[in-house]
């Protein structure tokens, strides 16, 4: 199974990534603590949030859903959009096409 997009590719990223940033705890999939995710620069953040997003999107193109620290993302090919959950209140919905 692979992800079907239209959209710009690096849109699809930057969506993502916004997204990842709400989920709490989303730097342990990198397994970082929350201390070693505050001793990083601003930039080193910002490579690691868009290596995560790129990561991500793969991922969901074998597996239809992924956990993301306290998150889950699901890649739902009937509407085309991947589904960020951050918690109960707050779903991001990325969509795929333009």
């Amino acid at each position: 199974m692979a992800i079907a997009y239209t959209r710009e590719y690096d849109q699809i990223l930057d969506d993502l990534s916004r997204a990842l940033t709400t989920v709490p705890r989303f730097y342990e999939a990198f397994e970082m603590e929350t201390d070693d995710w505050e001793g990083l620069s601003k930039d080193e953040r910002e490579i690691c949030i868009r290596t995560l997003a790129d990561d991500l999107f793969y991922v969901l193109g074998t597996e239809s859903s992924t956990d993301v620290g306290l998150g889950n993302a699901v890649y739902d090919p009937g509407h085309a959009v991947i589904k960020i959950t951050a918690n109960e209140q707050l779903v991001h919905v990325i969509s795929l096409r333009e």
